[in-house]
């Protein structure tokens, strides 16, 4: 089945962008949502110029903005007539240790991961279950596997949180033509982890979200991407001893 009408969130830079880039290329019409409308009407602008007659809608959207939320998915649905995929991408990857006098980091990054990305699933699904049809697609993370130390504890749980969530979407809606699919990345290149140590399994942004937009594609329940090294990577991280996870996160 063709997703045709596509509306991704935290579209304007990194991952989100680089979605909007390959779904144009295969002629997909595009809603771009986030909240640097500056950014958003370059990334149409290079849309357009790459691919002549697709549509793109933008619009600006804070997601711990509930009602704002909800009003924008409303709003692309009645413009489109359908909203045929819905990526939950925006998220925010700050935090420190708890107990260290960051509560206020680590509480943004909890409301962004968790608050937010329920909000736009419960918007995305009110639009599913009124056409009966569409494709919810959860961007958690690889840290979801197991909860890990110093300033990733918060990123972790909260993507661990939007993780299981989809996962009890997708218990709902078994036999429906409702499809959730939820992303485990890896280290791809973003400007989330543009300050990050260097590591040897991070790739490069285009190739990164490729392997997430043939995940999408195939509408798998679960992915690990890249699938290398990732899928063993998940499989270790379950299964180690939390001491040795804790070393080497």
């Amino acid at each position: 089945m063709t997703r045709q009408n596509i509306l991704i969130t935290g579209a304007s830079a990194g991952l989100g962008a680089e979605m909007a880039r390959q779904f144009a290329a295969l002629g997909r019409t595009l809603v771009l949502a986030a909240r640097r409308t500056d950014r958003l009407a370059e990334v149409r602008q290079q849309l357009l110029r790459a691919n002549p007659g697709i549509t793109v809608l933008v619009k600006a959207l804070d997601v711990t903005d509930h009602d704002a939320v909800f009003r924008v998915f409303a709003e692309a649905k009645a413009e489109l007539g359908t909203l045929d995929r819905v990526v939950v991408n925006a998220g925010l990857g700050k935090g420190q240790p708890l107990g260290t006098g960051y509560f206020h980091a680590n509480k943004q990054t909890a409301e962004t991961n968790f608050v937010a990305a329920l909000a736009q699933c419960e918007a995305a699904m009110t639009a599913f279950r009124a056409q009966d049809a569409g494709h919810l697609v959860v961007v958690s993370s690889m840290s979801a596997m197991r909860g890990l130390p110093r300033t990733m504890s918060t990123y972790a749980a909260s993507k661990a949180g939007i993780a299981a969530l989809a996962e009890g979407v997708r218990a709902d809606t078994l036999r429906t033509p409702i499809k959730v699919t939820t992303l485990f990345p890896g280290y791809i290149r973003s400007e989330m982890n543009a300050r990050a140590r260097k590591t040897p399994l991070l790739v490069d942004t285009e190739p990164g979200v490729r392997a997430m937009v043939r995940a999408m594609e195939r509408e798998v329940a679960t992915a690990c991407v890249p699938a290398w090294p990732w899928t063993v990577v998940g499989y270790a991280m379950r299964f180690l001893p939390l001491r040795v996870v804790a070393k080497i996160a």
